[in-house]
């Protein structure tokens, strides 16, 4: 909604009460300066909300709140009060048709008069409460009394995205020079504010698709022991693309593991939609590189820009405890075995990432678990991984896993992560994800 003309009680011809007592003398320039930078330094709603409380209290106002909406709940998020930190939500639907609803549609400024015992406004009529729509803080604010109360819209990017409630008590109001220099603050903390909210919204966002593109929970396989490590990019964010799926039952089961290029809401719907070709393929062939040319096929038809990394493996369990393993690789790193003795090996198995050309025909490899052999399939998260002595490598992961040998699955990924994370020393990373395989219950 756009920001309509502001109207403000200097719009009127008379003051009903008179001469406005002056308030607390405010250096106007200083003042504006700090909100435009003071603000600019966190994109956490909350503590941009207190910043700005704690810069325009007792200056500009004896008592203010932020009031935003709130997009978990549909209410509004209300921060501020005698105490910066308190914070709760209201319905909606409580200010809608009030002086609060309407600065929040309009971006228009109101000015309400509370005297000692009575309610009196040349904008409005309807209460203290229209503009302070939280019963703890509309009693702080009464306690005020006789007070000035302002409503202003925050306005950010052409849309009114919250309001900003100002008291003036004991006598001291505001002048016409007061509510202009209120709403030079609201505009400068509105873009602040809205950046905050907006930059939470996403993060939340992303992390609710996050936990949707991987499976909740391993299933248990019997003579298989399984765990699976992911760890979401440190430099943005983004949706990443990493996934892995576990599919199959009885002694015929399904493992992927596969990335997404690119970041954000694209690569989060392939990344939904490799995932389920996979687990439709698997209903009729389980063979790595049957599932692997289907999901070529489909993927390549979408006429999506984004390509796709995956490694498939096929476990069979035979009656003497061991596990068959075929593999099928699509443009991904080729998977390590760790044997039981501590000898370790990665997979020869190479082939074109699915989705780039029509038609790709693939190889498959097939080798053999025994017991406390571990296999390991990774993104490329892990060897590319940059410290200060370059990319973290398979060669270094290969040094890493021999002392690891016979050790739990679970073990071998959070060792692996712990020396990807001591290499990256705090630097950004891309998605991290690992999915072992121990042979042996």
């Amino acid at each position: 909604m756009g920001m309509l003309p502001k109207q403000t009680i200097t719009d009127q011809p008379v003051d009903p009460r008179g001469p406005v007592a002056p308030g607390p003398t405010v250096d106007r320039a200083e003042l504006l300066d700090q909100v435009g930078t003071g603000l600019a330094g966190s994109l956490n709603l909350r503590r941009t909300a207190i910043r700005l409380l704690t810069l325009i209290t007792p200056g500009l106002a004896d008592w203010a709140v932020v009031i935003v909406p709130d997009s978990t709940t549909g209410g509004l998020h209300v921060l501020g009060g005698a105490e910066h930190g308190f914070s709760d939500i209201v319905p909606m639907a409580q200010v809608y048709d009030q002086a609060l609803g309407r600065v929040m549609r309009s971006g228009r400024t109101e000015l309400l008069h509370v005297e000692l015992g009575v309610f009196e406004t040349p904008v409005v009529g309807d209460g203290l409460a229209a503009l302070i729509p939280h019963p703890r803080l509309s009693a702080e604010a009464a306690a005020l009394r006789p007070a000035d109360v302002v409503g202003l819209g925050l306005t950010a990017r052409g849309s009114t995205v919250g309001a900003l409630i100002l008291v003036r008590g004991q006598g001291r109001g505001f002048d016409a020079h007061d509510i202009a220099l209120a709403e030079q603050v609201a505009e400068r903390a509105a873009l602040a504010l809205d950046s905050a909210r907006l930059y939470e919204d996403s993060s939340r966002i992303a992390s609710t698709l996050q936990r949707g593109l991987r499976p909740p929970s391993l299933p248990d396989i019997v003579g298989v022991r399984l765990a699976a490590l992911y760890r979401p990019a440190a430099e943005h964010l983004d949706i990443g693309g990493d996934f892995y799926d576990v599919h199959g039952s009885d002694d015929d089961w399904l493992l992927a593991l596969g990335d997404v290029s690119g970041k954000g809401v694209e690569a989060a719907a392939v990344t939904g939609r490799a995932r389920q070709s996979i687990r439709t393929a698997c209903l009729f062939d389980r063979r790595p590189t049957a599932l692997l040319g289907a999901l070529n096929t489909v993927l390549h038809e979408t006429g999506t820009d984004k390509f796709v990394t995956v490694v498939c493996a096929r476990l069979r369990r035979s009656d003497d405890g061991r596990i068959t393993v075929e593999l099928a690789s699509a443009g991904h790193p080729p998977p390590i075995v760790l044997r039981a003795n501590g000898r370790v090996e990665q997979v020869d198995v190479f082939g074109t990432a699915v989705g780039m050309i029509a038609h790709v025909e693939y190889a498959s490899v097939e080798i053999e678990l025994r017991p406390n052999d571990t296999l390991l399939m990774f993104t490329d998260g892990i060897d590319e991984a940059f410290g200060a002595d370059g990319m973290y490598g398979v060669e270094r992961l290969l040094r890493l896993l021999p002392a690891y040998a016979g050790a739990a699955p679970e073990v071998v990924c959070e060792a692996i992560e712990r020396s990807v994370i001591e290499h990256l020393d705090s630097r950004a990373h891309d998605d991290i994800a690992l999915l072992a395989v121990t042979c042996g219950d």
